[in-house]
């Protein structure tokens, strides 16, 4: 299960989702503008900018195209 955390108008969130897609990796998103308890949540994670990804016990924050092909390799 691959959850992204992230905001409307957010470019790096939005390069996220495409590579996901790209790499047909499911995951569902959480915006942290309308969901105070995510934001919270991330925040707790020591995260400051969106967006943050989990994926089982991995767990990163912006634009990492590294981690993306690594959950992409295990999903497949």
């Amino acid at each position: 299960m691959v959850t992204l955390y992230g905001k409307p108008h957010c470019a790096q969130c939005e390069a996220t989702k495409r590579l996901f897609d790209k790499y047909n990796v499911s995951y569902n998103v959480i915006d942290i503008t309308k969901d105070s308890s995510a934001l919270e949540y991330i925040a707790s994670l020591g995260f400051m900018q969106a967006p943050v990804v989990v994926a089982g016990d991995d767990k990163w924050c912006g634009l990492r195209p590294d981690m993306i092909q690594k959950v992409a390799k295990v999903a497949a």
